[in-house]
């Protein structure tokens, strides 16, 4: 069997020798998410009735035994028909299937796994630098494939935060080493796939802007005008005025798609850095008499336990609330970074008592997903006055 790559970061993939294949996904979407079940638990058996709960839960299917079966059939055929041999990696026994992927088979997310757990026990700077790289190139999106699990969301979120966790940790190794390209590397990609994470937004600005110190950037305004010797010909305005008026109109249709693409993947609600915060205050508070609306500030604040969090364990905590306000939080809600442990939101037309609740259900979601005895979640809530 040839060497093989599989990626199941950002999408799935299989690459053989030089020869990609992507079209397994378009054939059997639930297939690839039971595959990429498989996958991630790297070796360890798993039941045919916890596979079927799995894939078929909640869900009317008359034989679902027989289902996965063929399923497992068909995968198997697939998989030997981009590598004569791949599909003896899914194997069976004693009613359960499991994922080995041999000395030639390499998966992404099992090494990223693998990675992270070798992290814990490594203590040569070095050898860390070069595992945070690699976690840095192999980790390429969220996992594609596991909308059709039960467990899938919970899955891909922890993955999430560990990547995160890991970018973190990566970016403060280079900060001490003042490596400001490495630092921006990690940050334009981190924004690539959590593009509201404030770490990331922030040490990015920090490495620009020493950088640019530097002189090792281009500021934008390197190109010199020409010298002026007299008044400009008559064509020559011309031509200035017509590229002028080209260049406006290219800007004003880059702009509105800009925006109609970025209100079409608006679906939940808006973030922002806490100038534009507090911009959307002012506007709210001048509302209130004109529209008799109601609108409620609400904090919510990341602390330790026992004593303080270390600055990887806060950013986690804090990558892992954003999320959950992104998902569970309306079209219309305003949230900021206020401060190191603290969400700011605006909540628009709710009550007191349902404010209350709103915040309470976001603490009960985080503790239900982010479990951690070290970390603990206040929140407040009061309602903004015009006066």
């Amino acid at each position: 069997m040839e060497k093989t790559w599989i990626q199941i970061f950002g999408g799935f993939s299989i690459t053989v020798g030089d020869q990609c294949y992507e079209h397994l996904p378009v054939k059997s979407r639930k297939g690839v998410s039971l595959l990429t079940y498989l996958m991630l638990r790297d070796g360890k058996p798993v039941s045919s009735q916890r596979l079927i709960r799995e894939m078929w839960s909640a869900k009317t299917s008359c034989n679902p035994e027989g289902a996965l079966k063929t399923m497992i059939s068909r995968l198997r055929a697939t998989l030997n028909d981009i590598n004569d041999g791949l599909g003896g990696c899914i194997q069976s026994a004693q009613g359960s299937y499991c994922w080995q992927s041999g000395p030639d088979v390499r998966v992404d997310a099992i090494e990223f796994m693998r990675l992270l757990e070798n992290l814990k026990i490594e203590r040569d700077s070095g050898k860390k630098r070069a595992m945070y790289r690699r976690i840095q190139e192999i980790y390429q999106g969220d996992l594609g494939y596991t909308g059709d699990l039960v467990g899938g969301l919970i899955q891909t979120s922890w993955m999430h935060r560990e990547y995160l966790e890991a970018m973190y940790a990566y970016v403060q190794m280079l900060r001490e080493d003042g490596d400001q390209r490495g630092i921006r590397g990690v940050c334009r990609q981190g924004l690539r796939v959590d593009d509201q994470d404030a770490f990331f937004r922030v040490e990015l600005a920090r490495a620009e802007c020493a950088l640019d110190r530097q002189g090792k950037t281009e500021t934008g305004c390197s190109r010199a005008l020409p010298s002026r010797r007299g008044d400009a010909q008559p064509e020559e305005t011309y031509h200035e005025a017509a590229a002028a008026g080209s260049a406006l109109q290219s800007s004003l249709e880059a702009i509105r798609q800009e925006l109609q693409r970025q209100e079409q993947a608006q679906d939940g609600p808006f973030f922002c850095d806490y100038v534009a915060f507090k911009e959307f205050y002012h506007v709210q508070v001048r509302s209130l008499e004109r529209l008799g609306s109601t609108v409620f500030l609400g904090l919510i604040m990341v602390a330790g336990r026992n004593g303080g969090l270390s600055d990887v364990s806060r950013e986690s905590a804090m990558a892992g609330l954003q999320e959950i306000l992104r998902r569970n939080l309306r079209k219309g809600d305003i949230i900021t970074r206020f401060s190191a442990n603290t969400m700011a939101m605006l909540l628009p037309n709710v009550s007191f008592g349902t404010g209350g609740t709103v915040l309470e259900r976001i603490e009960t979601l985080f503790r239900a997903e982010y479990p951690s005895p070290h970390v603990v979640l206040h929140h407040r809530i009061t309602p903004l006055g015009a006066g």
